[in-house]
C-alpha cells in the first residue's frame, strides 16, 4: 500500500465528464471507482495504472491477459512500447492516462485512471455492438468489478 488513507476502494457513478473522454464513440457499459492515496500527486497516472497492472502479481497478470483473450480484446505483447499490460496508451497527460483495446468479437474497452486531490479515479468503459456480447459482459461483470477492487486495493 502506498500512502492509502482510507481502506478499500468504492464505486462511485461514472459522471458525463468521465464519459466524454472516451475514444469509443458510445459507451454502452460504465464503472468508475475512487481510492483515497494521500501521495497521490507523487506519482503520474501512467505510473498508478503500471503500478496497478504491471505491478500485479504474476498470476494476476496472466489470468487479466487470458480473460481479456478470452472476451475478444486486441492486446499487444505485454511490455512493448506505448501500452501498459497489453493495452494501447491512448492518451497519457499530468491529469490522466486512457488505455484502450479494439476488439475480435464487437466489445473494445479503455481503462481509464485520473489523479484527484487525494486520490485516484479509475473507470472502465465498453462499447457493446451486438447482443452476444451484451449477454457476454451480463455474465462476467460481477468478476470484472471484483477484480477491478483488488486491484485498487493493491496499491
Amino acid at each position: 500500500m502506498f500512502g492509502r488513507t482510507q481502506i478499500g476502494a468504492r464505486q462511485v457513478p461514472p459522471n458525463d465528464g468521465l464519459l466524454a473522454l472516451s475514444t469509443l464513440g458510445r459507451v454502452d457499459y460504465a464503472d468508475a471507482f475512487e481510492v483515497d492515496i494521500a501521495e497521490a500527486h507523487d506519482r503520474s497516472p501512467e505510473q498508478w495504472m503500471r503500478a496497478m497492472l504491471d505491478g500485479a502479481p504474476l498470476s494476476t497478470r496472466l489470468r487479466l491477459v487470458a480473460a481479456w483473450s478470452t472476451i475478444g480484446l486486441k492486446l499487444r505483447v505485454p511490455g512493448a512500447d506505448h501500452s501498459i499490460l497489453g493495452w494501447d496508451i491512448r492518451v497519457s497527460d499530468d491529469d490522466l492516462v486512457l488505455l484502450g483495446a479494439d476488439s475480435r468479437i464487437g466489445m473494445p474497452g479503455e481503462l481509464l485512471l485520473r489523479r484527484r486531490d487525494g486520490g485516484l479515479l479509475f473507470a472502465t468503459l465498453v462499447r457493446q455492438d451486438n447482443a452476444v456480447v451484451r449477454r457476454l459482459w451480463a455474465t462476467i461483470e460481477a468478476s470484472h468489478v471484483t477484480t477491478v477492487r483488488a486491484l485498487l486495493d493493491r496499491l
